[in-house]
């Protein structure tokens, strides 16, 4: 039982926390995008097709969406510094045995076993920095936390795609190593005589078993649906059914449990309510964007791995000059003014993302780019100081770890109905584009003519149409996209003012907040 007198910390030691805090933050989120680049290179490596490859991306995703719902039991059973440090240890010792994997089964194994323990790793972190910063400067707190989770995905691709082209890729894993061991020993030194209290709850083995079914079964559908149709394969369709009879049983049990694996209580809270909402759908639109922004790039415009990262990069420009001034204010702005200027940039450089061309400049990229920035830093630390206001300390990791495994949901619905959305508006653009190239058309037909002029035979011109009228049907799929995602963000506007003030912890006045 720690001491409830303990002082946080100040100074030098608690910057030395912070930073070894954040480090396993940012291993962790790095690891969801490091992978992403490399998968071709792995495949090939290991001798199985690319499509296979990509379960090396969401046996990970998977095993960490199960995971990390149930990082609020296991703080409370184990304590929040033995399982911080015990998961870092492991993800870093799973990180290891990745790259020194033999065969593709190993490895996806591994993948399972190293997504398990990342789970509670990116809440359990959260949770640590706020009990030990000063209630004044617990804003900075989830400041420094937001930047990690900014700035990690938009690296892990220019990262993961510079050291598999430069080295190998077992070094995408073999990088977590040394970061891993340094926060694990700085946390354990810092915080082995301040855990938190434990209790031996007994193990909730049917919501556990409901949990791993749904989650499973949604992610895996949400991975393959696109490629595989989506309800016109019999595969995708039982995947549905078995989620949705699994996710429906789980919540049952759950709200009658009396030890649950998740605590469905927390959504009696009405401010939890609308953060959650907002992370999910919020998050959702966002990280769509950021799959369907280099994808375009990679796949019509010719853009390398390294020069689409570099043109989508900047978002993290602003991300990290605007967070800690906004952690240093939340206790005097009111929060839902900050989400409402998120969401307003969000909608504003999203319809200015819609407007491009297909002559668009790399500088014409990167300026709305540096514009989400802002967005950014006024996005994830107020809604997360929202979600956790009006809770009692106790309840945090829970909230946390529930808050993260619905952002992850979201990130996983957005990826899948971005590309599927992009996919199909591309085949009906290319559909009514394609339609005026007939020999019926004047204008087609000089094209024709101007591209056999200049020494092309007829099917090399058809070929080079094809071309064109492809990159113009992606263009406008990519426009449509974009702009659908700037009035989801106009929608959301108004979802945030349904919170109410204080957005304090509870037992705690507003002049004190713990942002």
């Amino acid at each position: 039982m720690p001491d409830t007198e303990l002082q946080p910390f100040r100074g030098g030691a608690l910057a030395l926390l912070t930073v070894s805090l954040a480090l396993a933050t940012f291993m962790n989120v790095l690891d969801t995008t490091i992978t992403n680049v490399a998968v071709p290179t792995i495949a090939g490596d290991l001798a199985v097709s690319a499509n296979r490859g990509t379960w090396v991306i969401t046996a990970f995703v998977v095993a960490t969406a199960i995971a990390v719902p149930l990082t609020g039991w296991l703080a409370q059973r184990f304590g929040e510094v033995r399982l911080f440090v015990a998961c870092t240890t492991l993800f870093t010792l799973f990180s290891w045995l990745c790259g020194l994997s033999g065969s593709f089964s190993m490895l996806l194994l591994l993948r399972i076993l190293q997504g398990a323990v990342a789970g509670p790793m990116i809440p359990l972190s959260q949770s640590l920095l706020l009990n030990s910063y000063p209630a004044e400067k617990r804003g900075l707190a989830l400041a420094i936390w937001g930047m990690t989770m900014v700035v990690a995905p938009v690296l892990g691709p220019i990262l993961g795609g510079w050291i598999t082209d430069n080295y190998s890729w077992p070094w995408i894993f073999y990088i977590n190593i040394p970061v891993g061991i340094v926060s694990a020993s700085i946390t354990w030194l810092m915080l082995r005589h301040r855990e938190t209290p434990r209790r031996k709850r007994p193990i909730d083995i049917v919501g556990l078993a409901l949990l791993i079914t749904w989650v499973a079964a949604l992610q895996i559908m949400l991975d393959n649906g696109n490629d595989m149709g989506w309800f016109g394969s019999s595969f995708i369709v039982g995947l549905a059914v078995i989620a949705v009879i699994a996710l429906t049983l789980f919540l049952i049990w759950e709200w009658y449990e009396q030890h649950p694996v998740i605590d469905l209580t927390l959504f009696r809270n009405r401010n939890f309510n609308v953060a959650v909402i907002a992370i999910t759908l919020g998050f959702g639109v966002y990280f769509g964007g950021i799959v369907i922004f280099p994808l375009w790039l990679q796949t019509q415009m010719n853009y390398t791995a390294t020069w689409a990262g570099i043109a989508a990069a900047p978002v993290g420009l602003l991300a990290i000059v605007f967070s800690p001034l906004v952690g240093r204010t939340l206790h005097r702005i009111d929060l839902r003014i900050f989400v409402t200027i998120s969401f307003m940039v969000f909608a504003t450089s999203s319809f200015w993302l819609g407007s491009f061309n297909t002559q668009v400049t790399l500088w014409d990229l990167i300026e709305p780019r540096i514009l989400i920035g802002i967005g950014v830093a006024t996005f994830f630390i107020p809604l997360t100081a929202m979600s956790l206001s009006g809770l009692t300390p106790d309840r945090i990791a829970s909230a946390s770890g529930l808050a993260n495994f619905l952002r992850t949901l979201g990130a996983s619905f957005g990826t899948s109905l971005s590309v599927t959305l992009w996919d199909r508006r591309a085949d009906l653009h290319d559909s009514n584009l394609s339609a005026h190239f007939t020999t019926a058309n004047p204008a087609a037909e000089h094209v024709y003519a101007q591209l056999q002029a200049a020494g092309l035979s007829t099917a090399q011109a058809s070929e080079v149409l094809a071309r064109t009228v492809s990159q113009q049907a992606f263009m406008l799929a990519t426009n449509d996209f974009f702009w659908l995602s700037g009035w989801i963000f106009v929608v959301l506007l108004g979802l945030v003012w349904l919170a109410r003030p204080p957005f304090t912890p509870k037992g705690q006045p507003p002049a004190a907040a713990a942002e």
